[in-house]
């Protein structure tokens, strides 16, 4: 799955026993787990340690109304009759039940079914449930979405991490895997997709019955189940048959081409890599609307978010290469999650640090986008370091004590430092011996479940060497750790060298060995040229670095060339100055890129005024001409001005950089005028910077077709341009929403529209939305709710947030116990206040010290906003520039 947030509950549900027929139930021993929505670590390892070969046969009904009818017929062994059974299934109304051909009572609590022991046998045992169920409307389950273009109903299912019972009576655990057979009733005009491809269709009441043969063995979150009138595209040029799926209002933003050349690109180099073949017999993939996530990897019927990877005109470099790399990283996983599976949800950082890692190598060697590993260090690396220096921060591997907490630490640290770390072992064994025992891996745990136990000793034992400590030390532990190059010079040549590690704190002590390239550069013609490169295994507080000594002096040293490693790198002194004042003359992009990183993380160590790397991006930003790395230079100047509104600066230099990065942006739109994808990546920089009235103005008069310099305004773009407006109360800004709802009565264009309204410095506005979205029981559908957290608060809105910053903050327990951790994801992350200010960091500091039995995302998300702006206040003290 690429990106994430946990699944919904709502609590309000009674635990009394749901009795669905007319007799009463036998007695019965007590109900075989807790009586709560989520399933514990030990009751699955329980359920499964009885239950074996287990096989499904699903029959669904689907209508297009707002529930649906099913009935699950479960077969499996059971080995021992010594107390009762439970099998998921959440908020159904159950009709029957039949255990082993005989009619009993359905004892049921809106969580799970209960099996009582009389009822079943030692051995073979057949369950049947009918039931009936409302669509679910948060993105879990089998998702409902009415498109407001032409009223057609698509659904789609999504399980991950425990939702299946959200659809289907089920053993809701990924170590029982199953075989699913298949059948569905759906109008005429719908097309059904699952993991396999229909074996029959024929005419029924009301519409269509679809056939399915049986799958292969999966995990019930890998299973999946989507019905809809959608457009399909196919294309059968490959080695396997791919489909594309779309809703039919928005099949003119797809571009299946690009869809089906990197889908058969990836598949050719998987096959190659793993050695295994594709598993299934088909690739189906479908853009869905209100997905929680990126996208996910149901066997053979991927599902992507359409707010992802839908666009009103022609896709730019940037946007090519992401839909490259999730495309990529959901077909990794048909391997590695899909054929073999974690046993358990606290293996799932593994599934998604492989597929990224994977992802990643798939995109740099098999498509045009060979520069994919600088993307991953600017991007999804960043991230990892960012989180990893976090008072949050946790280990890799956690334990996950309950379906509940499957996704507390789904994170960039589980996505990107997971990668990073598998990236910097494949250097220290070697590619082919990494490859070697993923492939062996692979090839033992085929279609079942496997522990990182496992997976570490597959490694090990191709390199022929124990990897239990670098496990212990890199998966167990948390914290990034600091690398500094320590050299003195004499006659101009290096005398000594040695590479000193750090540990983040006194609390993450541990000290890493990785493999790393330690690299010196001499400044000659204004330029860097690489004058050393070595290889370096370290180890330990000091590694001694001999193979440095009597090289030329260096003017900059970096001692992680190249990015093998993950570790944070301190410059030292002279290659700190170095690369503030050589920046344009150093010729590698990824080495340039990691320069940037530097002086940023300079910034947000309060170590480099943030005026002074302003004055850097200034000087040095309009000559990037690397299109991957401009978009993290530009995303570093967004940042800084994030930052200077955040501060809540009004005075003549914060008014002045304002203008001076406004200009910035404005004239990299002119400069590039004729090159479409660099100018898009400038404009859209330009849009994130406005707030002038020369700006604001000259964004209005672009939605009438003045002053574009070549543009095509697309209609994401006029949207943006709307809400930029009205976030600045733009005279008329108000009026254009709804002219432009009227223009584009897309299922997009109405979250703009809210985007749009709630973004307006109006309290009335205000007031009426946090209303809203503190209502839990809004008909709204999550994913408006969603975008109206995203925009009610703008960082330089301050008196409109401190207006509700008291009250929001008192209200976060009782919000955070009565919505779920779906609701709770987006709320926290969005809607807990900070002001950049020492009477922020001490409100925050309060809630922390008080606020102890929030939920565990709830509170990780408090202590990092409380984190963050300390970050902001001292940042903000550091500024060398007026500051009142």
């Amino acid at each position: 799955m690429k990106h994430f947030a946990p699944r919904a509950m709502a609590f309000a549900i009674a635990s009394a026993f749901v009795f669905n027929t007319a007799s009463a139930a036998p007695a019965v021993a007590g109900p075989a787990r807790a009586e709560n929505a989520y399933l514990s670590e030990a009751d699955a390892m329980a359920r499964s340690a009885r239950v074996s070969n287990v096989d499904y046969v699903l029959d669904f009904t689907l209508t297009g109304k707002e529930s649906f009818a099913g009935t699950t017929t479960v077969t499996f062994d059971l080995k021992d009759t010594d107390s009762a059974l439970t099998i998921d299934l959440d908020k159904a109304t159950v009709k029957s039940v039949s255990i082993n051909g005989r009619q009993v009572p359905a004892r049921y609590n809106n969580w799970f079914v209960t099996l009582a022991p009389e009822h079943l046998a030692k051995g073979r045992n057949t369950v049947t449930i009918s039931y009936e169920r409302l669509h679910s409307t948060n993105g879990e389950g089998l998702h409902r979405m009415v498109d407001p273009v032409d009223g057609r109903v698509y659904t789609y299912s999504h399980f991950e991490p425990a939702a299946a019972h959200q659809m289907f009576a089920v053993f809701d655990q990924p170590d029982l895997k199953a075989t699913y057979t298949v059948t569905v009733n759906a109008p005429a005009d719908w097309h059904v997709i699952t993991t396999t491809r229909e074996s029959h269709i024929a005419d029924a009441a009301g519409g269509k019955r679809w056939t399915f043969p049986k799958t292969k063995k999966l995990s019930p979150y890998n299973f999946s189940l989507h019905v809809g009138p959608y457009q399909v595209w196919e294309d059968k040029s490959g080695k396997y048959p791919m489909r594309l799926f779309a809703r039919q209002s928005v099949a003119k933003q797809v571009t299946p081409s690009d869809w089906f050349r990197y889908t058969k690109a990836g598949l050719e180099f998987f096959d190659n890599y793993y050695g295994i073949p594709y598993q299934f017999e088909k690739y189906d993939q479908l853009l869905v609307p209100d997905f929680l996530y990126g996208a996910m990897e149901n066997a053979a019927a991927i599902t992507f978010a359409e707010a992802g990877f839908l666009y009103k005109a022609e896709m730019t470099p940037a946007q090519k290469m992401r839909l490259a790399e999730v495309i990529m990283h959901e077909m990794a996983h048909q391997w590695f999650g899909d054929l073999v599976t974690m046993k358990w949800w606290n293996g799932l950082w593994l599934n998604e640090s492989f597929a990224s890692f994977m992802a990643t190598l798939a995109t740099a060697e098999a498509t045009e986008f060979k520069d994919a590993w600088q993307a991953f260090y600017q991007q999804d690396k960043q991230g990892a370091y960012t989180m990893d220096q976090k008072v949050s921060t946790h280990p890799i591997e956690v334990p996950v004590p309950s379906s509940a907490n499957a996704f507390d630490n789904i994170d960039a640290i589980t996505y990107s430092k997971g990668a990073s770390t598998l990236k910097q072992l494949r250097h220290m064994l070697g590619e082919e011996t990494f490859r070697k025992g993923v492939h062996n891996y692979l090839v033992k745990y085929a279609w079942q479940n496997a522990t990182l136990d496992d997976f570490i000793r597959s490694l090990g034992d191709a390199a022929g060497r124990d990897l239990s400590k670098w496990s212990r030390d890199w998966l167990y532990q948390a914290g990034v750790n600091t690398i500094t190059a320590n050299y003195s010079c004499s006659n101009g040549k290096i005398a000594n060298f040695a590479l000193a590690q750090t540990a983040p704190s006194k609390e993450l002590p541990t000290l890493r060995e990785q493999r790393v390239q330690v690299a010196a550069f001499k400044r000659e013609n204004g330029k860097l040229v690489l004058a050393k490169n070595v290889p370096v295994t370290y180890a330990g507080a000091r590694t001694n670095v001999a193979a440095m000594v009597g090289a030329a002096c260096p003017d900059l040293v970096y001692p992680n060339y190249q990015d093998w490693g993950f570790v944070k790198v301190n410059l030292d002194k002279r290659s700190f100055e170095t690369a503030r004042s050589t920046l344009g003359g150093v010729e590698d992009p990824l080495l340039r890129a990691m320069l940037w990183q530097a002086l940023w993380d300079g910034v947000r160590d309060a170590k480099l005024p943030l005026n002074e790397f302003i004055q850097v991006a200034l000087a040095n930003a309009p000559q990037e001409k690397d299109y991957t790395l401009l978009g993290d230079v530009l995303g570093k100047v967004t940042s800084s001005k994030y930052y200077l509104d955040a501060m809540g600066l009004d005075n003549a230099y914060a008014k002045q950089t304002g203008k001076k990065l406004e200009d910035l942006a404005w004239q990299g739109v002119v400069a590039n005028k004729g090159n479409d994808s660099f100018q898009r990546r400038w404009f859209g920089t330009y849009m994130s910077l406005a707030s002038s009235q020369e700006a604001l103005a000259r964004l209005a008069g672009m939605l009438e077709g003045k002053g574009t310099e070549g543009l095509n305004i697309s209609q994401d773009q006029r949207w943006g341009i709307i809400n930029r407006l009205n976030r600045y109360d733009y005279q008329g800004a108000a009026a254009l929403v709804e002219a432009e709802q009227a223009r584009d009565k897309s299922d997009t264009g109405q979250g703009a529209a809210i985007a749009a309204t709630v973004v307006r410095p109006d309290p009335k506005v205000k007031s009426e939305w946090l209303s809203t979205v503190e209502d839990l029981k809004t008909k709204l559908p999550f994913s408006r709710i969603r975008t109206a957290m995203g925009s009610m608060y703008p960082v330089e809105q301050h008196k409109l947030a401190e207006q509700t910053a008291s009250d929001r903050l008192a209200k976060l327990p009782a919000i955070d116990k009565a919505a779920g951790p779906v609701f709770m994801r987006t709320y926290a992350n969005t809607m807990i206040p900070a002001g950049c200010t020492p009477q922020s960091v001490q409100r925050l500091q309060g809630a922390a010290d008080t606020m102890k039995d929030l939920s565990a995302g709830t509170r990780r998300s408090l202590l990092d906003t409380l984190q963050e702006d300390q970050r902001c206040v001292a940042i903000k003290k550091a500024m060398t520039a007026p500051k009142s």
